[in-house]
C-alpha cells in the first residue's frame, strides 16, 4: 500500500508545473455483482482526527456500539472493504470509510462529494487502474484523470489543468 501511495504521489508530482488548478481524489471499490462503490476524499461530514482514531479502534465485524461524536452518535463496523462509519444523525454523507496512509495516518474516506462520473467514467477508470499508475484518461473537457490499483480498490487522482490564463 506504502509503495502505490507513493506512486501515486510521484505520478501526480510529474505532471507539468502548475498543470492542475483543481483537483481531487475518489475510490472506486468493486463490490459483489460488478457494482461500484465511489468514496470521495472530501465530503460534508468531517470528523476530528482523535475521532476518527476512538472509531478505528472500536471497529469490528459485528459493529460497534453507538459512540458520540461531534456530528452525533456513530457505530463503525470492519468490513472486507474497509472499516465504515455510519453517522447515525448526519442529514446526509451518513458513511464514511477509514484507511491508512503509507505513513500510517488514518484518511477518511466520504460517501458523498462533489464530483460527478458516469458509470461508463467509472468503468473506464476501474480498467485502465495498474499498481504503478495506469495511463492518463481524459473524462471530458480539460478534466483528466489517473487510475491506481491499492488493496482497498482503485484510488483515482482527479484534475483540471490549469488554462494559459492561469485559472
Amino acid at each position: 500500500m506504502r509503495a502505490v501511495v507513493r506512486l501515486l504521489l510521484a505520478g501526480l508530482l510529474a505532471l507539468p508545473p502548475g498543470a492542475w488548478a483543481q483537483s481531487s481524489n475518489i475510490l472506486i471499490q468493486v463490490l459483489p455483482g460488478s457494482v461500484y462503490r465511489v468514496w470521495y476524499a472530501e465530503g460534508p461530514s468531517e470528523l476530528a482526527e482523535d475521532e476518527i482514531m476512538q472509531l478505528d479502534a472500536a471497529a469490528d465485524r459485528a459493529g460497534s456500539a453507538p459512540i458520540e461524536t461531534s456530528l452525533g452518535p456513530a457505530q463503525v463496523r470492519q468490513t472486507t472493504h474497509g472499516a465504515i462509519i455510519e453517522l447515525l444523525a448526519a442529514p446526509r454523507d451518513k458513511r464514511l470509510l477509514i484507511d491508512r496512509d503509507a505513513c500510517g495516518h488514518l484518511k477518511t474516506w466520504h460517501a458523498e462529494g462533489g464530483i460527478e462520473l458516469s458509470e461508463e467514467q467509472t468503468t473506464d477508470l476501474v480498467l485502465a487502474a495498474l499498481p504503478g499508475g495506469g495511463p492518463r484518461v481524459e473524462l471530458g473537457p480539460a478534466r483528466y484523470a489517473k487510475s491506481f490499483l491499492t488493496e482497498l480498490g482503485v484510488m483515482v487522482a482527479i484534475w483540471k489543468p490549469r488554462t494559459a490564463g492561469g485559472k
